[in-house]
């Protein structure tokens, strides 16, 4: 009985010990698997980037494609050699220059612009140098039209009407002469009062150069010459009936006591600004300035009481001397 314990405690003493050895092992392999993961070197990314691929055909491939290379060579450099022979013969057609697109129709020139163009506008007018000693700032209108060469010269044909009033100290003056006169209105007294207007119409050719043009806006220089009828008319307060179905009424109406008339060539020239509202707008604002003189030929004074040959009344000569003025119009070119 004493023999068998003692054998179980060697026995117990045996496994335990086996046991304690075997896991000291077991640690001590984990621990140097752990240094040895560690110390393991670094991947090097960049000089692996760096270094070229290396594309030669492994030694025990090459002899497995060398059949395969042999019987495809010789297909491919014939594809090769067809294709280079007909590289000419397949190219595309090479591409046509194109010039600016010609709009040339009957309404249009080669360079887009329009070939005629209208026009009407109204302003007013400032008599300038000597015709502002005996005429006043009047109103005026303008209408024409004309051909467009090209979007930089033109020549147009031009109606202007300008209209002036007379400066007081001019009204003034020859009242005093048609009373001296014995002028008198239509109830047969003498006049006591005097009004007048006057106004120049022309004709004109006048050609343009436009000088700047953008989408919105454009600059042009004109000119013109024509022929230019100037006209004074002088009258004095009267009294007007006009009869209907309803009877007869009296109005107040002006008298001509005197009227002057002078035709003679004239010239102008000025510059004009315009402004587009689109750029695809086919019509276009203006505001212009000119500069007229009217070469009229002098004629004296004549009251045909003074004198003992009288050929004709004239006791404004200012109608009939040179004419300078300024119309300044606004309006639209279509």
């Amino acid at each position: 009985m004493h023999t068998t314990i003692i054998r179980n405690r060697v026995f117990t003493v045996i496994g335990r010990t086996a046991a304690v050895t075997f896991l000291a092992a077991a640690g001590t392999v984990c621990l140097h698997a752990q240094q040895s993961a560690g110390t393991a070197p670094a991947l090097n990314l960049k000089a692996s980037l760096v270094t070229p691929f290396n594309l030669s055909v492994p030694d025990d491939l090459s002899s497995s494609s060398s059949s395969y290379s042999s019987d495809t060579g010789s297909a491919e450099t014939a594809n090769a050699e067809s294709f280079l022979a007909n590289t000419d013969a397949d190219q595309p057609p090479p591409r046509r220059r194109y010039h600016r697109p010609n709009y040339n129709d009957s309404r249009t020139n080669p360079d887009g612009s329009p070939k005629y163009f209208f026009l009407g506008g109204v302003g007013f007018g400032l008599p300038t140098g000597g015709t502002h000693n005996y005429l006043s700032t009047g109103w005026g209108i303008q209408v024409g039209g004309g051909r467009n060469f090209n979007k930089h010269f033109g020549v147009g044909v031009e109606f202007d009407y300008d209209h002036f009033g007379f400066q007081t100290n001019t009204l003034n003056n020859l009242l005093l002469i048609y009373q001296d006169l014995g002028a008198t209105d239509d109830t047969g007294n003498i006049i006591s009062q005097l009004g007048g207007t006057s106004h120049v119409w022309s004709f004109s050719i006048d050609p343009r150069y436009t000088f700047y043009d953008s989408d919105k806006y454009g600059a042009y220089l004109v000119a013109g010459v024509g022929i230019y009828h100037k006209t004074a008319n002088f009258t004095t307060p009267g009294v007007g009936e006009y009869c209907s179905f309803y009877g007869c009424f009296e109005y107040q109406a002006n008298q001509t006591i005197d009227k002057y008339t002078s035709n003679a060539p004239g010239f102008s020239g000025g510059i004009g600004f315009t402004y587009k509202p689109s750029r695809f707008a086919g019509s276009k604002f203006f505001a212009e300035g000119r500069y007229v003189y009217v070469d009229n030929q002098s004629r004296p004074y004549q009251d045909c009481f003074t004198t003992t040959t009288c050929p004709y009344f004239n006791v404004f000569p200012q109608n009939s001397a040179t004419t300078s003025y300024i119309p300044i119009k606004f309006g639209i070119i279509f």
